[in-house]
């Protein structure tokens, strides 16, 4: 079995390609929405989350995200404490998960695969494009967030033209109808790529 990488800057509608490959009957998982879980199940990565942001970290026992948010837009020193507490535990559960898959390959989708030299743990890796103003609208109309918030989060992360350089295979995500056909496309030829790397 192989691991697919699925990145791709905020906004760049990861999630919804990610839906698409499921459709197909491959095995998703979606790093972000599982750190978020274990920010709220893992004792460990709670005590330690207190002992960095202090008791305002959480509320009625869930973690209090706008507050983390400000602290990170505020001081993005906090951002790297924070991935160093909560990206060990989501590798691990990841592999946990992986042993429990049965398919020809899965597909983990991460925001910063390339932005943390991690490209060395994925067989292929997909990155998801799409012109910068699409995303923007589309995160201020996801999150209710503001321009200035989500054009600091752009900036953190690598450029897409740097991204397509590293990258396997490319989606662009600027028209919905056209996604279908290229998530096919990628999919027939990872399939063809496994075929031809276990005769």
């Amino acid at each position: 079995m192989i691991i697919v990488g699925l990145t791709g800057g905020i906004g760049s509608g990861k999630t919804t390609v990610a839906k698409l490959f499921e459709s197909l009957n491959i095995p998703i998982y979606i790093a972000d929405v599982e750190a978020k879980l274990l920010m709220n199940t893992s004792t460990g990565i709670k005590e330690k989350l207190v002992e960095l942001f202090g008791e305002k970290a959480y509320l009625n026992d869930e973690l209090n995200r706008p507050f983390i948010a400000d602290t990170i837009f505020n001081n993005k020193s906090y951002l790297k404490k924070m991935n160093a507490i909560v990206h060990p535990e989501v590798g691990t559960h990841f592999k946990q998960w992986l042993a429990q898959q049965n398919s020809p390959y899965v597909i983990k989708e991460a925001a910063i695969i390339f932005e943390h030299q991690k490209q060395s743990q994925y067989d292929l890796i997909i990155s998801v494009i799409a012109d910068e103003d699409k995303r923007l609208q589309r995160v201020i109309n996801r999150d209710q967030s503001t321009p200035e918030k989500v054009l600091a989060i752009m900036k953190n992360q690598m450029s897409d033209i740097d991204k397509v350089k590293l990258s396997d295979f490319v989606i662009v995500n600027n028209d919905k109808s056209t996604l279908k056909k290229q998530v096919q496309k990628i999919h027939k030829s990872i399939l063809k790529h496994i075929k031809n790397t276990t005769i």
